[in-house]
């Protein structure tokens, strides 16, 4: 394992050293007295790193440095990033000493480059002190990007220097300090330049602020490149302005002449940047008594570094010499304060006003001024280094003019039938209002705002900013368009319009609604109703986040709408659709149920478990029943049960019968719109559509899209209409303001709970989940970077569908010699020894079954799965159990029963496509992700398998990852699509294919650290 480390030479130069965890930790002993100064008996030498780094290294300047580090028992302590097999040093005896390591010197021109491909190469591992000089590199790119720079002369004793330089105030400065004091311990090692130069080092701050001077300069060459600056032709001036570009910095001048032109620049810029007190601007609003045209904008004096020490200009003219709060800062207060409005007049022009007096302390501004000042003079004079204090209301979110839409229902709903006119169909009254800040105004509010004609003014007593231009638009519409009807559908809309969509250009801020309507869209419809009861039809008992199911249930199906239940894993949503099946009247019509075939079974025992007088037909099999007879069969029951695969080949006989309600189990089924399975069930008529799933968005939004649309059909607008407003803006640019609207328009049509709400279910144990690193044996990673070498060369000369196959296939691949060089080779060789996640397995198993537990094994890879169910039960002695794909329906439920039973066996090896969704394992109180789906959702289905109703003890869920593998680089990518799948309410990995090749081979690439011997 290599680590490399950065610092910044005195001589203004980036120098690279590093650590070789294969070298031996301490120097070897030699008889007599040991030197003083010894080589770092781990730093590789200067050609090793050249030749580790590869193309990274460019053409460095090799040398060495004296640096000062930790040290115990004679040697230096390794960083935190090196893994060494050492026992770690007695914290007791620590104490420094010096040491000369080999380095790589580069000047800042190159400097920027090398630390950022370090802290993105593949091949080495970056050290603290690099990732800590690319912010520095991060910082002065953004400097030079905003503007913040101007150039200068620095005076050497080789002869003057063209010099850009940072202009550090406000916010910048507080940064520059930030990242001096965050310096890691490894950045302040350096001793000297040179060995045996004993000059003092400078301080942290002072290395800091030496590189962001020269990362800056070097930074705005790079912008700028080989042009010439305009300016005199001859004259010291004129050689300066040759070399601000280019690399060459030294230009000739004689000492004189160049001492002037640096002092003429340095005046120049003081004057624009400021000194240690600088002009500080105070707006006070009126108070609640006076007209509101008199605002305040106080003049005073502050310290740039102290900015608590305020001092107003009144007490400054008052002062007849130094101001004794000032005085370590400034020592003539009364010419600063004169010199700091001037230069704060050439940003704020307002300001001259106030200067024409002989003593400016105040200038009084109205609420146009103040509202001027507050969005263009305060940014400026911030951004220049004034200080600026303002309002606190100015801070929070402005307070939007926008419209409320009020909206009414003509009628009340009743029971779906085939005559029922609900649904997103079903008309309404509306009426247009104007609101600000969520507060309806009133007619008398409105005149009092459009008489005014300010952008500033007092609403409530509060001060608020409205557009005069936006007020205008609302009054407009007001007189054209107060209100008149429109559809639920269209209503809906509205809601998830933009900014600019709404009526007028306006925002549609809020929607207010009553009765069933407000019931509809209030986001929390179950909150709203009256529980429902379980009806007499039902066996069982309802808890009561269920029985709110249950009205939600009733209460979209009395409009005509669908609904997507969404409840957690374990929740009960097939008990749910059971109570509201088991009270539909008798001649309501059939259900039909669509669920993947593992789940036809559970639905079977469900429905003879909680609804016994339900008649269920499943229709399935080669002899199903077909034309007449399969409308008698129809008929004959109250629920149809079927399966994906069947609803889209006999769609057109399914088309049919008139269904009075439609389910989806497990929804993520339809989740790809296009596909002919999906489209066949969103073809299917029925009076009531519900989408049962517990993971409404697994990868992308457009999951969300293809249930609704089945749900409600027309709902979200066409699938590109909807990828453009919502799709794009969520997932690409993080557009929470997005979200939110999506969210507005869906939240009415979807229920969501989670088991982790104690208000939902409070006797649900806790669910530890925990990630367990293992490292690969020396032959997984010999075999892991020939697979990797084998592969990589394939894929770059691949492109299309075959470059997106041949990345799919490296990844199976390398995740099966993460498992276990026997399940890539499948040559039947042995299995124990081989593989440290199976040893780290086996370590865990060893607990569970010493404390009489029972634990679950998911892997994706049934063959895996079969090698691991003889591996175990020869390990173990005793009988593990083998889930997958082509276990029989009878067999798979005596397997699930055996292993609930108290007596049964300990160990249950699943396939995570066979047995993650629809069992109940509650015996299992450990969950181990044998390897990783990179799906979120997908994981969280399998161990729900245990952590659901009916589990009295706390849940462990490990997820087993090898270290410095794909594996562990991908697992940190999963957080992404659990925040998308929490904002708005790939099953598998192709997104994969798409990343670029470099990108590749840096995923897959086998990193340091990741072998154990």
């Amino acid at each position: 394992m290599l680590v490399i480390h950065a610092l910044w030479s005195v001589t203004d130069r980036l120098l690279l050293w590093g650590e070789d965890s294969s070298l031996p930790p301490a120097p070897p002993r030699r008889p007599g007295r040991r030197p003083r100064l010894q080589p770092h008996p781990f730093a590789p030498a200067a050609q090793s790193l050249v030749e580790a780094l590869g193309p990274l290294a460019g053409t460095p300047t090799i040398g060495t440095v004296e640096v000062r580090l930790p040290t115990s028992a004679g040697a230096p302590i390794p960083s935190p990033e090196v893994v060494r097999d050492e026992p770690p040093a007695d914290t007791e005896r620590i104490g420094v000493a010096d040491w000369i390591v080999p380095t790589l010197a580069y000047q800042p021109d190159d400097a920027q480059a090398t630390i950022r491909g370090l802290v993105a190469s593949a091949e080495v591992t970056p050290g603290s002190t690099v990732r800590h000089l690319a912010e520095v590199v991060a910082f002065a790119s953004d400097l030079v990007a905003r503007g913040r720079v101007l150039p200068g002369i620095a005076l050497t004793a080789a002869g003057p220097v063209a010099v850009w330089r940072p202009v550090l105030t406000a916010e910048d400065a507080a940064w520059a300090r930030a990242l001096a004091l965050a310096t890691p311990p490894a950045g302040r090692a350096e001793l000297t330049g040179r060995v045996g130069d004993r000059a003092a080092p400078r301080g942290t701050a002072g290395v800091i602020a030496a590189a962001l001077d020269a990362l800056v300069d070097s930074v705005v060459r790079a912008v700028l490149g080989p042009i010439v600056l305009r300016g005199p032709r001859n004259g010291p001036a004129a050689a300066w302005l040759r070399a601000l570009t280019g690399r060459r910095r030294s230009f000739g001048a004689e000492p004189g002449e160049a001492a002037a032109l640096a002092a003429e620049l340095n005046a120049w810029q003081a004057e624009a940047t400021g000194g240690s007190v600088r002009a500080c601007f105070r707006l006070v609003e009126p108070p609640a008594d006076t007209p509101e045209v008199a605002w305040r904008l106080d003049l005073a004096l502050q310290a740039a570094d102290e900015p608590s020490l305020v001092v107003d200009a009144e007490k400054v003219w008052r002062s007849r010499g130094a101001l004794r709060a000032l005085a370590r800062h400034v020592t003539a207060p009364q010419e600063t304060l004169l010199a700091e409005l001037g230069r704060a007049s050439r940003l704020y022009p307002a300001l001259e006003q106030a200067l024409r007096t002989a003593r400016p302390s105040t200038l009084d501004l109205d609420a146009t001024g103040a509202h001027e000042f507050l969005a263009e003079g305060a940014p400026l004079l911030a951004g220049a280094g004034f200080g600026v204090l303002l309002p606190s209301w100015w801070s929070r979110p402005p307070a939007r003019l926008g419209v409320r839409l009020s909206a009414k229902t003509p009628t009340a709903p009743g029971t779906v039938s085939k005559e029922s006119g609900f649904g997103l169909s079903s008309i309404v009254d509306y009426q247009w209002e104007l609101a600000l800040g969520g507060e309806k105004l009133t007619a008398a509010e409105l005149k009092s705002l459009t008489e005014l004609k300010s952008p500033l003014v007092r609403l409530r007593g509060q001060w608020v900013q409205v557009d005069p231009a936006r007020l205008a638009a609302g009054l407009k519409l007001l007189r054209e368009e107060r209100g008149g009807q429109m559809t639920i559908g269209e209503l809906l809309h509205v809601a998830g319009a933009d900014d600019g969509d709404g009526p007028g250009g306006l925002p549609v801020t809020e929607i207010a609604a009553k009765g069933w309507l407000g019931d509809l869209l209030s986001g929390a419809v179950d909150q709203r109703l009256t529980p429902a009861a379980a009806p007499a039809g039902f066996v069982g008992s309802l808890r009561p986040y269920q029985c709110r199911g249950l009205a939600w249930l009733h209460f979209l199906q009395s409009l005509g709408l669908g609904g997507i239940l969404a409840d957690d894993m374990g929740l009960g949503k097939t008990v749910q659709l059971l109570a509201l099946m088991a009270g539909d009247p008798p001649d309501a019509g059939p259900s039909l149920l669509v669920c993947p075939m593992s789940l036809v079974g559970n639905w079977q025992r469900e429905a003879a478990r909680f609804a016994p007088e339900l008649r269920v037909h499943v229709h399935h099999g080669a002899e199903r029943p077909r034309g007449r007879d399969f409308s008698a069969a129809v008929r004959a029951a109250n629920l149809v049960v079927t399966t994906y695969s069947l609803a889209a080949r006999d769609g057109p006989e399914l088309s049919k019968i008139d269904w009075l309600r439609i389910v989806v189990d497990e929804a993520q089924a339809i989740k790809n719109a296009a596909t002919r399975q999906a489209a066949a069930i969103r073809a299917l008529p029925a009076r009531h559509r519900v989408a049962v799933t517990g993971t409404p968005v697994e990868n992308r939004l457009a999951d969300l899209w293809s249930i609704m649309e089945f749900a409600n059909p027309g709902l979200l607008g066409s699938a590109a209409a909807f990828r453009q407003r919502y799709a794009e803006p969520v997932e690409r640019q993080g557009n929470d303001e997005a979200a939110d609207r999506l969210r507005r328009v869906t939240q009415p049509f979807v229920l969501r709970r989670v088991k982790t709400d104690k208000s939902i279910i409070s006797d649900l144990p806790e669910k530890l989940e925990m990630e367990v690193v293992c490292n690969l044996t020396t032959e997984q990673a010999s075999l892991y970077q020939a697979v990797l070498d084998d592969m990589m060369k394939r894929i770059e000369s691949s492109e299309g569908i075959e470059r997106r196959g041949l990345v799919l296939a490296t990844m199976t691949k390398l995740k099966q010699v993460c498992n276990h060089p026997a399940q890539l080779l499948r040559d039947g060789s042995r299995i124990s020894g081989r593989s440290g996640k199976l040893a780290r397995m086996e370590e865990t198993l060893e607990e569970v079954l010493a404390a009489g537990e029972k634990a679950l094994l998911f892997t994706q890879y049934a063959e895996f799965g079969g090698m691991l169910r003889a591996h175990l039960t020869a390990r173990f002695g005793r009988e593990v159990l083998f889930l997958h794909g082509g276990v029989a329906k009878a067999d798979r439920d005596a397997a699930v029963a055996r292993f609930q039973s108290a007596g049964g066996p300990a160990l249950f090896v699943l396939s995570l496509k066979a047995g993650g969704t629809g069992l109940t394992l509650t015996a299992a109180n450990h969950v181990v992700h044998v390897d990783r789906w990179w799906n979120p959702a997908v994981e969280d289905q399998a161990t729900d398998r245990a952590f659901r109703i009916g589990q009295t003890r706390a849940v462990q869920v490990r997820k087993f990852v090898c270290a410095g593998t794909l594996e562990e680089k991908i697992s940190t990518m999963i957080q992404d699509k659990r925040g998308l799948a929490a904002k708005v309410v790939g099953s598998g990995e192709q997104w994969l294919t798409e990343l670029s090749t470099a990108d590749l081979r840096s995923l897959f690439a086998l990193e340091a650290g990741a072998v154990v011997e």
